[in-house]
């Protein structure tokens, strides 16, 4: 059974420093979780994502569910045995993914109904189900059913849907059969305050191992993201892990961290290095722009990567503007070695009372992404999303 330890508070801020027991070992929080919906994580081997220090991995129950099938993977062995992975695994639902599919779902109290993205064949899963897949997959960590609204739906379908997410979460503990598998709650309640509290509080009162702060990172504004995220924490248990979803920025971490939460995933550190824009302390830097074509320095001069203590910047350039594969392998590794050392940083800064300042001077030195720009490209993402492409 999974379990969570909290170790230190910060007293200058709500960042605290934990410890989450699992079947697969000890995983330190603050933690960000590499993506791996579909059984890996994208471009790398499990060795080459332990060795980023990484001991946890996310995975989909929706992608899996369609490919290859819950039962190839339960006939494998379980989940760790098919992609070879010897530490932890949290599995999502799904439910954000069938929810953000909108042409292709119907949704009632029952369950959700629709039509794969893949091939148009129709599906149906229910808490139950959601919870049965989970189980044969065997991950560490699961999660309830829950229905994730737009971030601009009305007030009444927000409501509804965090009122169905409450029944689906007591349905689902109902449904686990499993003890040594933690099973967390999501909160919903979209960008409504009063919402987010009586979601909070409803599923506090449930006493669930864990809590995920849902339905946020969606298209809404980041100053919205991080006021929902503190409207959330201030009703969770403090003895409880809470799980920010979808959050994977490195600024966006720090303010999450400074507000409360313990666990982050994010597919974003992945789908920016394969698009060629490399994490550094003062932003992204897209390396196919022409000023890294002769840069004979790594991406990062202190970084101790396999990328940047093998590479230049220049090499880096060429093989993005030839579409080399390697070019995708090299970036992920470094991004997400970025992360994974930003993690201890906040880590050691928690733990020795020097969060604050680290906070400050990180974000003072930290160029975010214009704010107009990322809504839009998050506007495209999310329909093209809602497309099932």
């Amino acid at each position: 059974m999974s379990s969570f330890r909290l170790i230190k508070t910060c007293p200058r801020s709500q960042a605290r420093a934990g410890e989450l027991t699992t079947r697969h070992g000890a995983v330190a929080t603050p933690v960000f979780l590499p993506v791996g919906s579909q059984g890996a994580v994208k471009t790398l081997t499990p060795e080459e994502v332990k060795a980023l220090g990484m001991n946890m991995v996310l995975a989909n129950t929706y992608h899996l569910y369609l490919r290859p099938g819950i039962s190839v993977i339960k006939k494998a062995g379980g989940l760790h045995k098919f992609m070879g992975w010897e530490g932890a695994i949290l599995t999502d639902s799904g439910g954000y993914q069938v929810f953000s599919l909108a042409p292709l779902r119907r949704v009632s109290d029952e369950g959700v109904n629709f039509r794969s993205h893949i091939d148009g064949s129709q599906h149906h899963l229910s808490p139950e189900l959601v919870i049965r897949h989970q189980e044969a997959l065997g991950a560490d960590i699961i999660m309830a059913l829950d229905e994730c609204p737009a971030h601009d739906d009305s007030p009444d379908k927000v409501k509804r849907a965090a009122e169905r997410t409450h029944k689906w979460a007591e349905r689902c503990r109902k449904a686990q059969k499993r003890r040594d598998q933690a099973l967390y709650a999501i909160v919903q309640g979209g960008v409504i305050p009063e919402l987010r509290r009586q979601s909070a509080e409803y599923l506090a009162s449930l006493d669930f191992p864990g809590y995920a702060i849902g339905g946020l990172s969606i298209g809404e504004p980041k100053e919205v993201t991080l006021s929902m995220v503190e409207e959330t924490v201030a009703f969770l248990p403090e003895d409880k892990p809470r799980y920010l979803m979808g959050v994977g920025s490195p600024e966006d971490i720090v303010e999450a961290v400074a507000r409360g939460c313990d666990i982050f995933d994010s597919a974003l550190p992945t789908r920016v290095a394969r698009n060629g824009a490399l994490f550094t302390w003062q932003g992204r830097r897209n390396i196919s722009n022409a000023v890294y074509s002769r840069m004979e320095q790594p991406v990062v001069a202190d970084c101790d990567c396999y990328t940047c203590r093998n590479f230049s910047a220049a090499y880096l350039h060429h093989l993005f503007n030839c579409g080399e594969l390697l070019a995708y392998r090299l970036a992920t590794i470094h991004n997400l070695s970025f992360i994974g050392q930003l993690m201890t940083k906040i880590k050691s800064a928690i733990l020795d009372g020097t969060f604050p300042s680290f906070k400050d001077k990180f974000l003072a030195g930290y160029r975010s992404t214009d704010e107009r720009v990322r809504l839009s490209q998050k506007r495209k993402w999310l329909e093209k999303r809602n497309l099932g492409s």
